[in-house]
């Protein structure tokens, strides 16, 4: 369904363009956790009841996956020429019906109004840096240097369905441009030398078949500069996290002692990814997870213990034997391996909160074209390529995603219509990417946390999906019916990374990252962008997942029969998560985050 045809985000003002983006998201998250229904007449009207009012809000693009397309609100009862409703009113009035509706009025509402108006602010600053840039799009000179980094350092916008995405209370305006990847920020990392009766460690990093412990890679990460005393080992930290932990009553002790020196900062500087806190530098072994204690998204970015060894433990159950079964069935499938880590514990043996670093593999060349998939559907301000003499000033900046260029540039050197392109390459893409990913549940009983930031996909020469990664030692999902598979494989899988989740919320969660915010987002992302219809995308993932369930290659995983017979799904809430107050990092994996129930727009 289409509505006014005006696109907000093209408005040459950064402000208006990123308050335009914001109130999309806070109106997208509403319609989905409250299921409010599609409008008849292009006006969708939101209830305040809390308020005595109601949003009319124009409808550009109804989405069937959620993925709405929408124009700037009024309140109802507002004169004609007042303005629009901004980013901050429209959460504070959504914040309020959700404290009407008995969530307790002390918990996550006055902070959700603060962080989207940072998140604004903050986006209008990115939007306004990449539009200043001319060269900037997808045959620069930038965009050449190093693929990887590039295509992480393109989520401008963020998250579509989340009230804040680029909120970072905490951050100067000089740290932000120094730490943000959608500022193309770089820093050198800060050095810790600490002492062997703090050091807390594991590495199952290997190098032509010889273990490598994580001290020697950190060293050899830092630099032959590194002044580091004898008998101590060099650990990395964010500059940002080094100020924070300096002053905790937990940590700031080790330092007055000497246990921990800072060696100040050294090396090359590294370039914060999608996820900020992880930093990558092209050409080194190996990219690092570092602890960043800034609330990002629903959580604060410090590094828990159990998730260290989760990564190695990983690492180590795919070495099992795992990876190569896997690898038979789909050799253009792998998980980004997080296979070594150091950490500090205190005097008393209790780990150290937010001194500690993940080493991951690093195993993309400036030259693989690889990217997360937010980053591919996310839409990026560029400068307009010519001249704006004679055009009107909404379309002197121009947004696309690098999906919609790859498509583009498919349909145009094939000679066939872009719905068939794109139909083509989302069928690629299942088959690349999201039937591996099912393999791995249905043959081991490992689901991932597929969403799509933690999502990589490849592309060939032509752009098409040629294969994929997954990454993140946090979002794994042992099955607890296959427990007794995975410790024959592994004795002892789980006993430190406590990875073993009940089945029932193991389905509820794989069914949310891989599906919903996946695969659903991936054909939300077609069908805003008018790429291709959705409704074929939808009937093209049903078949595959037929295949799937009842083909001559099926799997055991149980989540396709879910997708396709059950009318509604669990879906995460992000917006009432906020509102909650919660971090997805603290407590039991399900009371986390708020689920909601929605329709399946799957299910026939």
């Amino acid at each position: 369904m289409r509505g006014a045809t005006t696109d907000p985000l093209t408005h040459p003002d950064p402000h208006t363009a990123a308050e335009a983006a914001t109130v999309e998201n806070l109106l997208r998250c509403w319609v989905r956790e409250t299921a409010l229904p599609a409008p008849a007449d292009g006006i969708l009207r939101v209830p305040l009841p809390a308020s005595a009012t109601s949003l009319l809000v124009p409808v550009h693009y109804w989405s069937p996956t959620g993925w709405h397309r929408f124009g700037l609100p009024r309140l109802a009862d507002a004169p004609d020429q007042a303005p629009p409703a901004d980013a901050v009113t429209v959460a504070a009035l959504l914040t309020r019906e959700s404290s009407a509706t008995g969530i307790p009025a002390d918990s996550g509402g006055v902070e959700l109004i603060a962080r989207v108006a940072d998140s604004v602010r903050r986006t209008a600053t990115f939007v306004r840096e990449r539009r200043k840039d001319s060269t900037d799009g997808p045959d620069s000179v930038l965009d050449r240097a190093d693929l990887f980094l590039t295509a992480e350092q393109s989520l401008v916008l963020g998250h579509p369905l989340h009230p804040a995405p680029k909120s970072r209370e905490g951050l100067s305006e000089a740290e932000a441009a120094l730490y943000s990847p959608e500022l193309r920020g770089s820093f050198p990392l800060r050095w810790l030398a600490v002492d062997p009766s703090l050091l807390a460690t594991d590495s199952a990093w290997t190098e032509r078949g010889r273990p490598v412990a994580a001290a020697q890679l950190t060293r050899r990460l830092a630099g032959p500069t590194l002044a580091l005393p004898d008998g101590h080992t060099a650990l990395p930290l964010h500059p940002w996290q080094l100020r924070e932990v300096q002053l905790r009553p937990e940590t700031a002790p080790l330092f007055d002692t000497g246990l921990l020196r800072d060696l100040g900062a050294q090396g090359a500087p590294w370039h914060p990814t999608s996820s900020v806190r992880t930093v990558h530098r092209s050409g080194a072994p190996a990219m690092l997870k570092l602890s960043l204690g800034l609330r990002i998204t629903n959580s604060r970015r410090e590094n828990l213990r159990k998730e260290l060894h989760r990564g190695v433990e990983v690492h180590r159950l795919l070495r099992s034997g795992l990876s190569k079964e896997w690898q038979a069935a789909h050799p253009a499938f792998d998980i980004v391996r997080d296979p070594a880590w150091l950490a500090v514990d205190g005097p008393d043996g209790s780990p150290a909160p937010g001194i500690d670093v993940v080493i991951r593999h690093n195993p993309f060349t400036p030259l693989h074209d690889v990217s997360c998939i937010a980053g591919l559907v996310s839409p990026r301000p560029y400068a307009h390529p010519g001249p704006a003499e004679g055009r009107p000033e909404a379309d002197r900046s121009v947004w696309r995603s690098r999906l919609a260029e790859v498509v583009t540039r498919l349909a145009a050197r094939t000679g066939r219509p872009r719905g068939a392109v794109a139909a083509e390459w989302f069928l690629r893409y299942l088959e690349h990417v999201v039937r591996p990913v099912l393999w791995l549940d249905g043959e081991a009983g490992i689901a991932l946390e597929a969403h799509q930031q933690n999502t990589l996909v490849l592309l060939d020469g032509d752009g098409w999906p040629a294969g994929g990664r997954y990454r993140d030692n946090q979002g794994y999902y042992f099955r607890e019916s296959r427990r007794a598979e995975l410790d024959a494989r592994l004795p002892g899988v789980g006993t430190l990374s406590d990875t073993f989740v009940s089945d029932e919320v193991t389905d509820e969660r794989f069914a949310y990252y891989l599906a919903i915010n996946n695969v659903l987002g991936l054909i939300g992302a077609f069908g805003s962008q008018h790429l291709a219809d959705e409704r074929l995308l939808l009937a093209a993932f049903r078949r595959f997942l037929a295949d799937v369930a009842s083909g001559p290659t099926r799997l055991r995983t149980t989540l396709p029969g879910r997708l396709l017979d059950s009318p509604v799904l669990r879906c995460k809430a992000n917006l009432l998560t906020r509102v909650h107050g919660l971090d997805e990092l603290v407590g039991p994996v399900d009371t986390q985050s708020v689920y909601v129930t929605i329709s399946n727009p799957l299910h026939a």
